[in-house]
């Protein structure tokens, strides 16, 4: 999986894909919108797409045992943070 400009995992077209309607603070939005004007990623689709891929692979390379990431989560709830 590499970096925001490397080919995304997904099949072409949007077979296998669902749509999700989601908020984000708009600070944050004008922020991905800015990446997407510099060009680091084509549209904001595609870098909402790739902060997900990049936390599911976080996600699964994590060596803590799994009691061990609950009680992690738990007590850091950055995601939740605006």
């Amino acid at each position: 999986m590499g970096g925001p400009n490397s080919s995304p995992s997904y099949p072409q077209g949007n077979q296998n894909m669902e749509r999700v309607t989601l908020r984000i603070p708009k600070q944050q939005i004008e922020e991905v919108e800015q990446m997407v004007e510099t060009g680091e990623y084509p549209n904001r689709s595609e870098a909402i797409r790739s902060a997900v891929r990049e936390m599911l692979a976080e996600h699964d390379t994590g060596q803590e045992r799994p009691s061990e990431k609950r009680k992690r989560r738990r007590k850091d709830r950055s995601w939740a943070k605006v």
